[in-house]
């Protein structure tokens, strides 16, 4: 339950009488980008506001009022973390020509992003999800991932549509199969696979894709 001083803070009036009122003592989107590496690391559950606080270096006061309650701040996260980290399928997607080039090159750059140095492995939307009771931030992840396999399977259809895929294709296994691989190499990362060892999966996992 969100509490009424929760709510105001949340407010435009909250905002309107902060933004009157004394600057900031703290820099945003250094403390959004410090709770980022917080929520990838732990997850939404294990993280706590007084977790929050400690990595942010701010008080809890200064975080209602700037980001909301927890709940609003790891909205804003997971956002953030789609721009700045986790939109490489988008951009496969759009640049490549075919279903098979964009999944081919989305697995080798899951492969690099999820083994990258100097921040947490593996992908915030698979892993923020473990071991989580908040129904509504579930439902939120497994959408965003649900999206993600239909996005595949609409850039399958089309290629099937078109010739370039084989008219028994299905698109739906396809597609899934490429979630999982993507969920998958996310979890291995967390276990300490390198990125050699995840490209390596994801050469395997091009080799069932039919030809046109």
């Amino acid at each position: 339950m969100v509490s009424a001083q929760e709510n105001k803070a949340r407010s435009p009036s909250a905002a309107g009488q902060r933004g009157r009122g004394r600057p900031r003592s703290f820099d945003r989107e250094t403390a959004l980008e410090k709770a980022i590496m917080a929520f990838w690391e732990h997850g939404y559950e294990a993280t706590s506001v007084s977790d929050l606080t400690r990595v942010m270096g701010i008080g809890a006061p200064s975080l209602y009022s700037a980001f909301g309650d927890k709940r609003a701040l790891f909205d804003e996260v997971v956002q953030v973390y789609g721009v700045r980290y986790g939109s490489f399928a988008g951009r496969a997607l759009a640049e490549e020509p075919t279903a098979r080039a964009a999944v081919e090159r989305t697995l080798r750059e899951a492969a690099a992003e999820y083994t990258a140095p100097g921040r947490p492995h593996g992908c915030l939307v698979v892993h923020a999800a473990t071991n989580c009771t908040t129904p509504e931030v579930e439902q939120s992840l497994r959408e965003r991932r649900n999206a993600n396999i239909a996005a595949f399977e609409s850039r399958i259809r089309a290629d099937i549509a078109s010739g370039v895929l084989p008219s028994g294709t299905d698109a739906a296994a396809l597609a899934r199969h490429t979630g999982a691989m993507i969920q998958g190499m996310s979890q291995q990362a967390r276990d300490g696979a390198s990125r050699a060892e995840l490209e390596a999966l994801a050469e395997i996992a091009m080799s069932v894709w039919p030809r046109g």
